[in-house]
C-alpha cells in the first residue's frame, strides 16, 4: 500500500504563482541597485546608494517643488499642429497622438502657478516623455505665456528643463521659439522679477541655447547632461576623446556654466532660500 498518492494535477498547479507587478522594482542605471518603487518615491526618485537621479515627469517634479494643493495649471489644452505635414519614419500627427495617449499631456511642458513654502510663483516644467521633451511652437508659446503671467502678477518664475532640444518636425517654427522665449525673459528681467532655471537630465539643444541658461540663478541636478550638441556628436566632429564627465552638471559647475548643483531632496529648500533673497 502506498504511503501517499500523488494528485494527477502537477504540484505547481496547486499553488498559484505569485507574480511581481510590472514596475514594482527598478534597477539603478548607475550602480545596478535594485530598488522598490515605494522606497524610490520616498527618496524622490533618487538612488539611496549612489544618489543617481532618475528621470521623472512634470507631474512628479511639480509635486516635489510646490506646496501640496497649490498648483493651478494654465493652457493645458494647447496642442501642436502639423504645420509642415512632416513625415519621417511616421507622420508627425501620429507622433503627437501617440504621445498624448502615452503621457496624458498635450505637449512637452506643463505650466501654471503655485506656492513654494508659501511664496507664490509661476512655473513651467518640461516632460521628457513627450517626444523627448522637444521644444515646438506650443512649448515656446506656453513658456512665453507663463513668463508674461509672472511679469504681470509680479511673482518669480521657475522653469524646470528636461529636453532633447528643438522639435525637428516643426522646422523653423521651433527655432523661432528661442528668440520668442528669450525676449519674454528680457522683459521679466527689465522689471527685476526673479527667474530661477532648474536643469535636469538631459537639457540639450535649443532649450539650452535659450531659456534654460538664462536664469538669474541656474541650478542643475547631480549628473544631469547639459549642453548643446551631445557628447557623441562632438567627439565625432573634433575626432578626440572628451574629458571625464564632459557636459555633466559637475563639469558645467566647474567651468562656470551653472551656479549650483543641488540634490533633488534639497531643491525646494534651496529655491526657497534664493527666492527669499531675491524676492520680497
Amino acid at each position: 500500500m502506498a504511503w501517499f498518492r500523488r494528485s494527477k494535477e502537477s504540484i505547481a498547479s496547486e499553488t498559484k504563482k505569485k507574480e511581481i507587478p510590472d514596475g514594482l522594482w527598478l534597477k539603478c542605471e548607475n550602480c545596478g541597485e535594485i530598488i522598490h518603487r515605494t522606497i524610490l518615491e520616498q527618496q524622490l526618485f533618487t538612488c539611496q546608494k549612489c544618489n543617481f537621479h532618475f528621470r521623472i515627469g512634470s507631474k512628479e517634479y511639480i509635486s516635489i517643488l510646490l506646496d501640496e494643493g497649490t498648483f493651478k495649471e494654465t493652457d493645458a489644452k494647447m496642442k501642436s499642429k502639423d504645420i509642415l505635414n512632416f513625415t519621417d519614419t511616421k507622420p508627425y500627427k501620429a507622433r503627437i497622438k501617440e504621445s498624448i495617449a502615452k503621457t496624458g499631456l498635450n505637449d512637452a511642458v506643463r505650466t501654471g502657478t503655485g506656492n513654494i513654502n508659501g511664496i507664490p510663483v509661476a512655473i513651467a516644467c518640461m516632460d521628457f516623455a513627450f517626444i523627448g521633451g522637444s521644444m515646438g511652437s506650443v512649448v515656446g508659446e506656453k513658456v512665453a505665456r507663463i513668463t508674461d503671467k509672472a511679469r504681470k502678477s509680479r511673482i518669480p518664475l521657475i522653469i524646470v528643463s528636461s529636453s532633447g532640444g528643438a522639435r525637428m518636425m516643426e522646422g523653423a517654427f521651433s527655432l523661432m521659439q528661442l528668440a520668442k522665449t528669450n525676449a519674454k525673459l528680457a522683459q521679466l528681467a527689465n522689471e527685476s522679477i526673479p527667474y530661477i532655471s532648474i536643469l535636469t537630465d538631459p537639457t540639450t539643444g535649443g532649450v539650452t541655447a535659450s531659456y534654460a541658461m538664462m536664469g538669474d540663478v541656474n541650478i542643475a541636478e547631480p549628473g544631469a547632461l547639459i549642453g548643446f550638441a551631445g557628447p557623441r556628436v562632438i567627439r565625432q566632429t573634433i575626432g578626440k576623446d572628451l574629458p571625464p564627465g564632459f557636459q555633466r552638471a559637475e563639469f558645467q559647475l566647474e567651468h562656470g556654466f551653472v551656479d549650483l548643483v543641488v540634490h533633488r531632496k534639497d531643491m525646494k529648500e534651496t529655491v526657497t532660500r534664493l527666492l527669499k533673497l531675491m524676492y520680497s
